[in-house]
């Protein structure tokens, strides 16, 4: 018999349930995503880190818990909301079961919500600060509401810190190395590595905070911006860094987080959107073939500008390269040089392990960049 749990949200809103995972607190800001699979890889996902995340499938756990599917070492997520967990997990790589993971790794959850209407108060609210309530941690709704508003909002969070390597570590080409690569771990997934090491690029990930000095030792052929949670704009040092790799013409992939970094270095703003997208069905248009690919994606920021937009930088030409249909938002740039391109990014997940692949050619494409060189 499991106890009361409250979801409760800055605006006063409050919806209740039951525990669901440990018993306890929880603060971040309420989000949601569609996918109606692959919730191991989104608990695990380090973009995810400070957010409580609302999945809109209402039925959730179904195939258990296994030891090869997450994208970090741990649970990311701050906090978990379902409305219907499975009873009895079934499937032939289960090792363990979603709650079992939740109460193990301190991941406080609630279920049993109306996460319909939860999901239609945020699309038109927009995410907000929240907190999940369970436990001794309950109390008065008023004073439930008022740790909520003392929690701090995602605008203007420096999180890629929380969730960056300590320490340089290596993911070997599969057969022979064709390439190497330096990959700045901003809240990077398991998969990257594992895609760019197929196609025999050797994979030099490296911490936050690495300096250019370093980059230049490994002698790579390209450099990889990876994805990851938090406000771009509090992302100077990584911006930094890539205008020092795109100086020396280093040729460039970002991925999500990394896109927004590009776009910074590039001279563009970011910006905060209503309830982000999140999800694995999300279309995307590239403007140069007017091809449409269904993609996973997990961000609350974007970058600023217009469908096809070139501008000038100091180290060539941009250009808005894709954008979403549904809202549109910029999706993906690129830089040109001297009539070649020299980075590229995209603000979607080609390496989403959970699907869709229609975009798992990017990394092909930055093989090729750096043939190219």
């Amino acid at each position: 018999m499991t106890g009361p749990a409250l979801l409760v949200l800055e605006d006063g809103r409050i919806f209740r349930g039951e525990e669901f995972g440990a018993a306890g607190q929880a603060l971040g800001e309420a989000v949601f995503t569609t996918g109606m699979t692959g919730y191991q890889e989104t608990l695990t996902d380090p973009s995810y880190h400070a957010q409580i995340v609302v999945q809109t499938a209402p039925q959730i756990g179904n195939t258990g818990w296994n030891d090869e599917d997450d994208e970090s070492t741990r649970i990311q997520v701050a906090g978990y909301v379902v409305r219907d967990p499975s009873r009895s997990p079934s499937n032939w790589r289960a090792t363990s079961s979603l709650p079992e993971q939740l109460r193990g790794q301190g991941i406080v959850g609630v279920a049993g919500i109306d996460t319909r209407a939860l999901v239609r108060h945020l699309r038109e609210r927009g995410a907000m600060r929240s907190g999940v309530f369970s436990g001794d941690a309950l109390g008065p709704d008023d004073d439930l509401v008022q740790r909520v508003l003392a929690s701090p909002p995602m605008e203007g969070a420096d999180l890629y810190g929380a969730v960056t390597t300590r320490e340089p570590y290596v993911v070997p080409a599969v057969g022979e190395r064709r390439h190497r690569v330096a990959a700045l771990d901003v809240g990077i997934k398991a998969n990257t590595p594992r895609m760019l090491a197929a196609r025999g690029v050797e994979v030099h990930v490296l911490p936050a905070d690495t300096p250019f000095a370093a980059v230049e030792e490994l002698r790579p052929d390209g450099f990889f911006l990876s994805n990851g949670p938090g406000d771009p704009a509090t992302a100077d040092a990584p911006v930094a860094l890539t205008r020092q790799v795109l100086e020396r013409g280093i040729p460039l992939f970002g991925i999500c987080f990394g896109n927004q970094i590009l776009g910074r270095a590039l001279g563009l703003g970011t910006y905060k959107l209503r309830y982000g997208h999140r999800g694995i069905n999300i279309p995307v248009v590239e403007h140069a073939t007017g091809r449409v690919a269904i993609t996973s994606q997990n961000h609350g920021f974007a970058v600023a500008g217009e469908a096809g937009e070139r501008f000038d930088t100091p180290f060539g030409t941009g250009e808005i390269t894709h954008t979403c249909p549904n809202d549109g938002c910029v999706e993906g740039l690129r830089l040109v040089s001297n009539g070649s391109a020299r980075a590229f990014s995209v603000q979607y997940h080609p390496e989403a392990a959970a699907g869709p692949h229609d975009a798992a050619d990017l990394f092909d494409r930055f093989v090729e960049l750096m043939e190219d060189r």
